[in-house]
């Protein structure tokens, strides 16, 4: 396993992290003051401040994106599908210009919450269905912008709203079916929050191994959790097995970044940027 405790090179911050602290450029420039050389930014934010501007400070910065967030949303009935196919592959165009490494999917659950008005569905099912299909679609536009999918499952409480993808073997089994050479097009975010709890854990990050490892993202689940969306923990400070899963994506090969993903309504994003970025650096060293 890597050794952090030396520095932070391989660090990157998810920047929903320091959301409530600053624009975009604000938080690029914070990373930069702390030496964090990587980032990996959500749309909203970029489009704050433009894609233009946000490309530039990228690139006159030097910072490389673990990551770019997200795509997806897949689900939808049929006045919004098209809707969610011109979203996602505007997503992955800003990706690539961005120069991300994978464009993040979280690929939405029923079609009235991943797309908003469309008609109401309790059938998961179809919605898994159509997520399968989304992603095939836009594989095809992907693979030509070179910008590889990284499929993120969440935990089984977002099925409804977020994403009805919930294990690592399920979004697997995805990228069996859609990208069966293992192309290195298509693959999995493994979000420790997400998947920490499943006793598949282990044998799915074998199954998925190196091509489809495509990024790494680390928080901490506290007990107890005060807000399902917004109180993940700093890393240290729950009950996840950290440099154990780590351990295990690094013995299939991952060599990316560890990229810090926080969101904590009523602790972090109440906290000055420069401390919750000292600490991120502090606990990448030691806990991560």
């Amino acid at each position: 396993m890597r050794d952090f405790s030396a520095d932070h090179s391989l660090l990157s911050i998810n920047t929903a992290t320091v959301r409530q602290q600053g624009d975009l450029l604000a938080i690029i420039e914070g990373c930069v003051r702390h030496g964090i050389r990587a980032i990996s930014p959500w749309r909203d934010q970029v489009a704050t401040v433009g894609l233009d501007a946000a490309a530039k400070a990228v690139r006159t910065h030097g910072l490389k994106l673990s990551g770019y967030c997200r795509g997806g949303m897949f689900p939808a009935d049929a006045s919004k599908r098209q809707e969610a196919r011109d979203d996602n592959r505007r997503a992955v165009d800003e990706a690539a210009t961005l120069g991300a490494a994978c464009l993040v999917l979280v690929v939405g659950g029923l079609p009235q919450y991943s797309r908003p008005g469309s008609a109401v569905s309790h059938d998961l099912g179809a919605a898994r269905a159509q997520v399968e299909d989304g992603i095939g679609e836009l594989l095809d536009y992907a693979r030509g912008a070179r910008m590889p999918l990284a499929i993120e499952p969440l935990h089984p409480m977002y099925a409804a709203d977020r994403a009805c993808v919930n294990t690592l073997d399920q979004a697997l089994d995805i990228c069996d079916r859609l990208d069966p050479t293992r192309s290195g097009a298509l693959g999995v975010a493994a979000d420790v929050y997400h998947i920490w709890w499943d006793p598949e854990l282990y044998n799915a990050i074998r199954r998925a191994g190196r091509e489809r490892l495509l990024a790494y993202h680390v928080c901490d689940w506290l007990v107890p959790t005060r807000d399902l969306l917004t109180d993940r923990g700093m890393m240290g400070d729950g009950v996840i097995e950290l440099k154990k899963i780590r351990e295990a994506v690094e013995a299939e090969g991952f060599s990316g970044c560890s990229e810090v993903e926080i969101f904590s309504a009523l602790d972090w994003w109440t906290r000055p940027m420069d401390e919750v970025l000292r600490t991120c650096i502090e606990r990448h060293k030691s806990v991560v």
